[in-house]
């Protein structure tokens, strides 16, 4: 298992979204952090910068990866969290 640290914003964003909403962006991090496999047909490498994206229904979480720490940059709804 990985540790998964929240950056401020993406904390501050699953304040915000609906709690079911939330628990289940958590829970996919959490499957993904136990096991990357269960979620590979929902992470793919983001092209233009550094890190992945995690696709849970309509939101996005943006993250990095280094192999022990998985670092949740942002969460958002998926028009606009490219931006």
């Amino acid at each position: 298992m990985k540790l998964v640290n929240y950056s401020r914003a993406a904390f501050k964003a699953l304040q915000r979204i609906p709690v079911n909403e939330a628990e289940r962006i958590r829970f996919k991090i959490e499957q993904y952090a136990n096991n990357p496999a269960s979620q590979a047909q929902n992470v793919v490498k983001l092209q233009g910068r550094n890190g992945f994206r995690l696709r849970v229904g309509d939101w996005r979480v943006i993250f990095t990866n280094d192999g022990t720490v998985i670092a949740i940059i942002s969460i958002g709804p998926r028009g606009g969290i490219y931006e």
